[in-house]
């Protein structure tokens, strides 16, 4: 009996698919113009291919060529891992090529659906990536703002030295023309509008890591009597692939990125991790204590999942 374990790292994604050509509806179309039928037929029969970069064995699944990275550990069953680089397969060293080959058909249907989510997941990322300059647009709090170079904006000092100030504006007069997927938002800060890409967006980041800690704090101290719970000390995080952390001492990890997103997203990580500070596992115990505070926890889990937060360059 094969024994296997299937794995989705929720951040990592590979380069999107290109969408199959329709089949024609007319078996003898009209040519129009020089007819090219080696790309034409090889664009409609040409299978899917996912190469991971390290990729040492190869199948076709599902009508996709899947080249993958196939590794010997020590473990007891054989594991697929779907991630950004593609997917990677680990197998017992007493488990045969065939065992091995055998389960990857078993689970075709799904090591193709979950490459090719995260191929479309890495074209949403890389859509989204920020291009540091005047004008350029960022995510708060699930609203886009407009971010504004604006020298006559005076520098903040803190601690002795001068920072650049950074100052939230609401457009009104948007708000009332309430123009659909039009940003109302400005982020003026104070840079010439000469500033390099890198200092833009250093003080950008700088400004979300304040709203952050602010509103998490917040956040933190109103769920908190809810649950029961005592925090001590809450820290910012800029890890790649986890939104958050708590510790039993009650000290709690929150990523700075989860600013992006709307407040009842964030309120479902903040509610997570202070249930840990009542059960240190994910038991349905604990999926009822979150529930407790955050009735529509398990849609919000999935929107974190699905929506795309900006690149960083």
């Amino acid at each position: 009996m094969r024994f296997f374990q299937l794995a989705l790292d929720l951040f990592d994604a590979s380069p999107v698919r290109a969408p199959s050509m329709p089949a024609p509806s007319n078996p003898t179309p009209e040519v129009h113009g020089p007819f090219q039928p080696a790309q034409t037929i090889a664009s409609v029969t040409a299978p899917a291919m996912f190469r991971h970069p390290q990729a040492n064995r190869e199948a076709l699944l599902c009508n996709a060529m899947v080249a993958y990275e196939f590794k010997r550990a020590k473990r007891r069953t054989i594991g697929f891992v779907v991630g950004a680089d593609g997917l990677v397969v680990r197998a017992p060293k007493w488990v045969p090529l065939y065992e091995v080959e055998a389960a990857l058909r078993e689970k075709a249907a799904w090591i193709v659906r979950k490459l090719g989510e995260t191929r479309e997941r890495h074209e949403r990322l890389e859509s989204s990536r920020i291009a540091w300059r005047d004008g350029t647009t960022i995510p708060f709090l699930g609203e886009q703002v407009i971010v504004v170079l604006d020298p006559r904006h005076a520098f903040a000092a803190v601690g002795g030295e001068l920072k650049v100030g950074a100052v939230l504006h609401t457009d009104e007069a948007a708000t009332n023309r309430t123009l659909e997927g039009m940003p109302r938002l400005t982020l003026h800060l104070s840079l010439p509008h000469n500033a390099a890409p890198e200092q833009i967006r250093d003080a950008v980041q700088a400004w979300l890591m304040r709203q952050a800690k602010r509103l998490f704090t917040e956040r933190l101290n109103h769920f908190a009597p809810q649950l029961k719970v005592q925090w001590h000390k809450l820290s910012l995080s800029s890890a790649g692939t986890r939104w958050g952390s708590a510790h039993s001492d009650g000290s709690i990890r929150l990523n700075w990125r989860l600013i992006h997103f709307t407040q009842n997203i964030i309120d479902y990580v903040v509610a997570h991790e202070l249930s840990h500070l009542r059960v240190m596992d994910h038991s349905p115990r604990f999926w009822d204590t979150v529930r407790t505070v955050v009735p529509d926890y398990a849609t919000l889990r999935g929107q974190l999942k699905d929506d795309a937060i900006p690149r960083w360059a």
